[in-house]
């Protein structure tokens, strides 16, 4: 059997290490579009941003490990096309690869703002290229403007902070973050914010309507209510698209990414892994797509074992992510978004030390926490178990 991996991310380099440790030994090639080595990408708007961690401390191998693993590493060379029927890959520089069974974990790319094409001074986050351009850039004082209030533009902003730079905040939404954890959560952040001295403008007046530049240098950003945000630099965060693009005409159902079934299998000999992946999740009975750290590696070993015949079970896991807000972590199990009631369990989310519970129906489907990292873990059980919401109160950990 040869196996070809498409991406070399977390979600990519967790099914080429899976399948090594679980006994294959036969041809795996892994292409990556980037010319880097696998790395983390969740330190590069946190520590990698602030100066506290450099290249080497976010790779998830180095060469000696790629060549202990036996890797066919393309690297620096993105996927092209693919022809499902007769299972060849070509990629950008001509290459055909055949293989037996392919796994796309291509993961996804910042959603571009209209209006900033061929701006000079407008970045997005996405890569490790792109988070050392930014830290080269971000020194005491630097006017910074960051769209997008979601986990990445809040991070951003926070580390900025951190380099004391000038931040401006903007967002339509009511809360930063309010659309992925709740709005009395997202009040809470923008407070943990507003400290910091960000400014923070949010709502409908908060859309960003254009922008002014000098010789095609970024000046300053319009708001819809006709503020005019002086600046340095603009970071646009304001989500993402799933990296499929180039997958028209493969063959594959595609939608909000690449469509799978419980088993992560998009058509035969075609699985998918990480942030790209949508598949039923069988115990939430929706179909799913996580941009979550921990998914992608679960869901690359995940895919791993099922090349190999080892799965068993459909891919079920529990959802976890974790967001760095200064010195203040969020931590949370299950889905948050679209709950019908969020319900604060312990503490108070006023004095920044709390548990909310997350319902859906009358399913418990999350759980979000500040300082109360061991409290968090222990409900996860219940989610883990499709749990009712009545019955995960009188089931709850004492």
């Amino acid at each position: 059997m040869s196996v070809v991996v498409v991406g070399a991310s977390a979600a990519g380099f967790a099914t080429a290490e899976g399948l090594r440790r679980n006994g294959y030994d036969g041809a795996l090639t892994l292409v990556g579009a980037e010319p880097e080595l696998p790395y983390d990408r969740p330190p590069l708007s946190k520590q990698v941003l602030t100066g506290q961690w450099d290249a080497d401390r976010i790779r998830l191998c180095g060469q000696d490990k790629a060549d202990d693993l036996g890797l066919d590493l393309r690297l620096g060379t993105p996927a092209a096309a693919l022809d499902v029927a007769a299972r060849r890959l070509s990629l950008a520089d001509g290459t055909e690869l055949p293989y037996e069974q392919l796994v796309l974990a291509t993961g996804v790319g910042p959603r571009p703002l209209p209006g900033t094409e061929g701006l000079r001074g407008v970045r997005m986050l996405r890569s490790l290229e792109d988070a050392l351009a930014l830290r080269a850039e971000l020194r005491p004082g630097t006017r910074l403007v960051v769209i997008g209030a979601g986990f990445l533009g809040t991070e951003i902003a926070a580390a900025a902070r951190t380099l004391e730079a000038e931040v401006w905040l903007v967002e339509p939404e009511p809360v930063p973050l309010g659309v992925a954890v709740g709005a009395e959560v997202g009040e809470f952040v923008a407070g943990l914010h507003r400290e910091r001295g960000v400014h923070l403008r949010t709502g409908p007046g908060a859309a960003v309507r254009d922008f002014k530049a000098n010789a095609g240098e970024v000046e300053a950003v319009v708001l819809e209510d006709g503020t005019e945000l002086p600046c340095d630099l603009v970071v646009v965060a304001i989500g993402s698209v799933p990296s499929t693009g180039w997958l028209a005409g493969s063959g594959l159902t595609l939608g909000d990414g690449i469509e799978c079934d419980s088993r992560c299998s998009a058509a035969p000999g075609v699985y998918a892994a990480g942030d790209v992946a949508s598949w039923f999740h069988e115990h939430a009975g929706v179909r799913v797509r996580l941009e979550h750290r921990t998914n992608a590696t679960e869901q690359g070993l995940y895919v791993a074992r099922a090349l190999l015949g080892q799965a068993g079970e459909p891919f079920t896991p529990v959802p976890y992510f974790w967001s760095d807000q200064y010195e203040t972590k969020l931590t949370a199990f299950g889905l948050l978004r679209g709950a019908d009631e969020i319900r604060v369990v312990e503490g108070a989310i006023a004095d920044g030390a709390f548990v909310a519970l997350y319902r859906k129906g009358n399913r418990l489907t999350g759980v979000l926490g500040v300082r109360r990292a061991k409290s968090v873990r222990q409900w996860r059980a219940l989610l883990a178990a499709g749990s009712g919401w009545d019955e995960a109160f009188a089931d709850s950990p004492k």
